[in-house]
């Protein structure tokens, strides 16, 4: 014993510290790992494996999609048609179990306030572009989403433009510029595909002067310019949009 003790003497003391702090830590592992862990913790998983049959004894609340549409079948195919096609019918009205197994007296709830709808559709900048969002306080306010829209088959009311309906603020800005009178696609080169599937099939930025060139180039024929420069020297080798915004480029 006092072998070990002068051993432990000569050992510096930052590394008695932490030798004694790994046997501590050491310790406590033991501890929660033997005791405190569930013995069929890791049997079946990464799980408690009696959870299974914990699980199984709880109340079914839920009756899935499958469940509903054996009677709603003509709103079930709007659905999966519709833009809440990913939605699941419960998730708006509600657990459904108790609807199913006794439909004439148990009725799934019907949502007629605006609460529900804006809990996905309230105007948030973290949500991907081309998302309906609205912004609650001037948005129809007071008044029931399902007044104006069905939900079921969630399509606006009036048909919006192609690039404004997700392009607001840019829209905004280019009103108040002198590009205001150009078509999107005059410097976008957009996919097909962009206006169903925005995130996957984006448009494409100008990657040559030409386009720029033919309204402000010093030898261009048309009249709507408001800036003109020579093509061959101004800029030298950069795109136009790298030093103009081009949805507000008055010249600096």
């Amino acid at each position: 014993m006092s072998k070990i003790r002068i051993l432990w003497n000569k050992i510096p003391e930052q590394l008695r510290h932490l030798l004694a702090l790994l046997v501590i830590i050491a310790a406590g592992y033991i501890l929660v790992r033997w005791i405190l862990v569930p013995a069929d913790f890791g049997y079946l998983g990464h799980y408690r494996a009696s959870s299974i049959t914990s699980n199984l004894q709880k109340p079914i609340r839920y009756a899935g999609a499958e469940a509903c549409e054996e009677c709603h079948n003509q709103v079930g195919a709007t659905l999966k048609q519709g833009y809440h096609r990913g939605v699941a019918c419960e998730a708006c009205h509600g657990p459904a179990s108790a609807h199913s197994e006794d439909p004439e007296n148990i009725k799934p709830a019907v949502t007629r306030t605006r609460t529900l709808c804006l809990l996905c559709h309230e105007y948030l900048p973290t949500r991907p572009t081309g998302f309906p969002q609205v912004v609650a306080e001037s948005h129809n306010p007071s008044k029931p989403c399902v007044s104006c829209h069905s939900s079921h088959d969630p399509k606006p009311p009036q048909p919006l433009k192609k690039c404004e309906a997700c392009h607001t603020n840019i829209q905004r800005l280019l009103s108040l510029s002198n590009h205001a009178e150009l078509n999107c696609t005059s410097c976008h080169t957009t996919p097909a595909r962009h206006y169903t599937r925005p995130r996957e099939y984006p448009p494409q930025r100008l990657q040559s002067r030409q386009v720029c060139l033919d309204c402000h180039d010093k030898t261009a024929s048309r009249p709507r310019a408001t800036s003109r420069v020579d093509g061959t020297t101004h800029g030298e080798k950069y795109l136009c949009w790298q030093c103009h915004y081009p949805h507000l480029p008055e010249a600096r």
